[in-house]
């Protein structure tokens, strides 16, 4: 298959997106979080080459992207008013909310599972492809376990040739997932960590919502070998990296050091929101540097900084 390179600013490569969607192909779309993997939702064939592209196991559940909150209910019942408080106060934007599906979900979607995850993407381009009311199951745009991508070319140099089309949009402006929460049960709970920190959501719903650093429910994100670059990822201590002369490593590191350490290095921003953005697009970047090894020194731990974490230690497990 040959994968057409489609750009945004493009009203006709626009258009084309989605009629590529509509015929039950795969387009790669650009979201505030990373691209993503797009089929039409409600086509469970179309679906299921989502699975076979990125190399996923069927029973890990995607998550549905709407064009606007009156659709929760095509796809999600029992829905709680919290719901919409959330989506009132973060839609469209980086929050997923995981809820009690519809009749009409395809298991396939679901991963066989009762709970659906559905959010409203903040990004202008996948705006425009959902204001036909199509809705979109679509996880990150590449192989299973490997790097989500936040830029076209990252896309092109892991899926092309496997699906019918990239939507070039420029690069993602979070580069981290959306926050996962789910609202089946009280107390509430971030399932899967993200640029909305569960202090945040406590706030905006008046009451508690947990988040627990390790949890069994089947959510996009959750195996423990997850977002990792072809070389073997280390989280490593600045004492490390300043005794680590002579090692053929690349070191993305937040603190300053030595220029005359001897190894590829990369420094990583101070700011939390740059850092996340940049994440991914570092490790890719590292991993073509042909080390032996990617270390990354621990950035601060906080609250703000717990899906950076998430992130790479998931990155850095081989298990």
């Amino acid at each position: 298959m040959k994968t057409q390179h489609l750009s945004a600013s493009n009203s006709k490569d626009i258009e084309q997106a989605k009629e590529i969607l509509a015929s039950g192909e795969l387009v790669a779309i650009p979201t505030e979080t990373v691209y993503g993997l797009a089929a039409d939702a409600s086509n469970p064939e179309a679906v299921k080459k989502i699975f076979a592209a990125k190399g996923r196991p069927a029973n890990h559940p995607l998550i549905v992207h709407i064009g606007s909150v009156e659709q929760l209910t095509d796809w999600a019942t029992d829905i709680p008013q919290e719901a919409y408080t959330i989506a009132s106060a973060y839609w469209p934007g980086p929050v997923t909310l995981l809820l009690n599906k519809a009749e009409q979900a395809t298991p396939v979607v679901t991963g066989g599972l009762d709970t659906i995850g559905i959010r409203m993407p903040a990004h202008d381009v996948f705006a425009s492809l959902l204001s036909s009311g199509m809705a979109v199951a679509a996880p990150s745009a590449n192989p299973y376990k490997k790097l989500s991508p936040t830029s076209a070319e990252h896309v092109m140099n892991s899926l092309g040739g496997k699906i019918a089309a990239v939507l070039e949009g420029g690069d993602c402006v979070h580069g981290l997932e959306s926050t996962i929460i789910d609202l089946t049960q009280k107390p509430f709970r971030v399932l899967r960590t993200g640029p909305v920190t569960a202090t945040q959501l406590a706030e905006t719903l008046g009451e508690e919502v947990l988040a627990p650093k390790a949890h069994a429910v089947a959510v996009p994100g959750n195996v423990t070998s997850h977002y990792q670059p072809n070389t073997k990822v280390r989280l490593v201590d600045l004492s490390d990296i300043e005794s680590a002369n002579g090692n053929n490593i690349a070191c993305l590191h937040y603190s300053a050091i030595e220029a005359s350490l001897g190894f590829k290095s990369k420094l990583m921003p101070q700011d939390v929101a740059q850092y996340s953005h940049d994440l991914y697009r570092a490790l890719d970047e590292a991993d073509k540097w042909g080390c032996d090894e990617i270390w990354v020194e621990r950035p601060p731990v906080s609250e703000e900084w717990f899906a950076v974490h998430d992130r790479l230690n998931r990155a850095q497990s081989k298990l």
